[in-house]
């Protein structure tokens, strides 16, 4: 179940955890949980894009052999 799943659709998991952050908001701190909540954006957004697909035209001249230097 879990191995045919994308890296996109396994990062996207990772916004179950906001439901703990608006347990924890409703029932305790809101100050704590609009940090929690942050933070849980920052991460996610950082994962989103760690594996977004690349572009194949980046910019980089592969004339060089397999070390990066120009032949």
């Amino acid at each position: 179940m879990f191995e045919t799943a994308t890296p996109r659709q396994a990062a996207t998991t990772g916004l179950l955890a906001f439901i703990p952050v608006i347990v924890y908001g409703v029932t305790h701190s809101l100050f704590a949980s609009g940090v929690t909540a942050v933070n849980l954006v920052i991460i996610f957004s950082s994962l989103y894009i760690a594996m977004s697909p690349v572009d194949t035209g980046h910019g980089h001249d592969h004339a060089g052999d397999a070390n990066g230097t120009a032949s």
